[in-house]
């Protein structure tokens, strides 16, 4: 059962209580699971819900996944064409079992599929890969057990609920009994006004958003210190947007964690008020409860503590596989382990998170994960953010380069390499550091290392070589 029979359950006892909350406009238990039943008999068994965030989405998310039904979330921004593509997709691979026009607000069997995930928003129709009503099950007892979901919490989660981070939340808040809110679009005002008036507790955000918040609520002297917990996903946190977040918010515990849409939760650490970080540490925790953590080698050969190699993950939270696109390598396994093809290593039982493969830098015969230099560059005074990258070399195949955007004033290579002294191995510190004025993005919005090497092959003046 992911949630649907809890949701009753706080119908049942808690009626009046708030489940919802959106753009201001709130649901009770009861108005959510009354609002769901009704929706059920004109559910069909297989639905594409691309909708805004409203509470009408959670009712409809609800209904729309009861008895044996399945559900896949499309993101309502992206481009009509590609949404009309991936519903017929979905309507030419789904395999749908029988529903009823006369059943109830009820989980389905806990092996039966409930969820076609999408991997991403392109231009092209991204992976689908489905999930039991089990998996989540269990990812619910393992996310409640490692962040300390409570019933008094009161979450927000101020991104879109079509991403993957916060239909979770939402669909988490629903199984434990606890309220959820988040905005009809994201906005900082807003959400000051939430942490403010509404009790908030516990944010679920990308780092991006934390930084910002943080920042600007510093700024503008919003109080956070009601809020327990702060719940990172995405990318590990630098140093500047550990920083920020540990004054606005001087009593969260901030959680970061390791996982993937097909994986779930693999690892994380909760770093307690006051509590320090190591600075540019690469490592992500210990492995979430009922999950195994190995890293193996290209033939599936368990690589020896310390070692490098693919990331690999043995629990009952992995997803079903591809409904679609599968290449064989997104998604691989070696016998009862499973990996997206993420490097890293173990090392006392922590995780350590190094990239993707194919991110990966070859020069003088040595390997050099981007990841691991942008994560020190991050941590060196005076530096905002940081992007590396390998730039083709005669003598080495390829040299490190970095680009970094200044926190404040200006910097210097001097200054970036005597900050990398202690923070990186010799061979993996830059060559050449490049001053930018933002990080090159793709028309998406992603930080892209392809886009930095062309401007500085091109010597665009975005990217200005420093000296000393």
């Amino acid at each position: 059962m992911p949630f649907l029979n809890k949701i009753q359950r706080w119908a049942d006892h808690r009626p009046h209580e708030t489940a919802v909350v959106v753009g201001g406009r709130r649901l009770d238990w009861a108005g959510l699971c009354d609002a769901a039943a009704g929706l059920v008999a004109g559910t069909k068994s297989v639905t594409t819900l691309r909708e805004a965030n409203s509470v009408d989405f959670a009712v409809r998310f609800a209904a729309a996944v009861a008895g044996n039904r399945q559900c896949a979330v499309l993101d309502p921004d992206w481009p009509a064409p590609l949404q009309e593509d991936i519903v017929r997709h979905v309507e030419a691979n789904s395999i749908a079992a029988p529903v009823s026009p006369d059943e109830d607000l009820v989980d389905g069997p806990p092996e039966s599929t409930f969820l076609i995930g999408l991997t991403s928003g392109t231009t092209s129709v991204p992976k689908a890969f489905t999930r039991s009503r089990q998996s989540w099950q269990q990812s619910f007892d393992a996310s409640i057990e490692f962040f300390g979901l409570r019933q008094d919490d009161v979450t927000l989660a101020p991104g879109p609920l079509a991403a993957s981070l916060n239909l979770y939340a939402l669909a988490e808040c629903l199984y434990a009994g606890s309220e959820f809110q988040t905005l009809e679009t994201f906005d900082v005002g807003d959400v000051h006004a939430a942490i403010t008036h509404d009790r908030v507790t516990r944010l679920v955000l990308v780092p991006t958003m934390l930084r910002m918040l943080s920042e600007r609520g510093m700024t503008g002297c919003v109080d956070a210190s009601g809020i327990r917990s702060i719940i990172c996903a995405g990318s590990k946190l630098d140093a500047r947007t550990l920083e920020a977040a540990r004054r606005w918010a001087p009593n969260a515990t901030i959680y970061e964690y390791y996982g993937a849409s097909e994986l779930s939760f693999v690892s994380g650490l909760g770093l307690a008020p006051g509590q320090a970080a190591a600075p540019g540490g690469t490592g992500i925790g210990r492995p979430f409860p009922g999950v195994e953590v190995r890293i193996l080698d290209d033939s599936g050969t368990q690589v020896p503590d310390g070692g490098y190699g693919n990331i690999c993950v043995s629990s009952g939270m992995v997803s079903n596989g591809y409904l679609w696109g599968d290449d064989g390598q997104a998604l691989r396994s070696f016998g009862n382990w499973y990996t997206v093809g993420d490097q890293g290593y173990l090392e006392d039982g922590e995780l350590h998170i190094l990239g993707r493969r194919a991110d990966m830098i070859l020069t003088a015969g040595r390997n050099v994960y981007p990841h691991e230099v942008e994560l020190a560059l991050a941590a060196v005074p005076g530096v905002a953010a940081a992007l590396a990258a390998g730039m083709p070399d005669d003598l080495r195949g390829q040299r490190v380069v970095a680009g970094v955007v200044a926190s404040h004033g200006g910097i210097t290579a001097t200054q970036l390499r005597a900050g990398l002294e202690d923070l990186l191995s010799r061979h993996k510190r830059p060559l050449q550091y490049y001053l930018l004025p933002e990080l090159p993005t793709t028309d998406r919005g992603k930080v892209s290392r392809s886009l930095l090497l062309e401007w500085i092959s091109s010597r665009d003046p975005r990217a200005r070589l420093l000296a000393g």
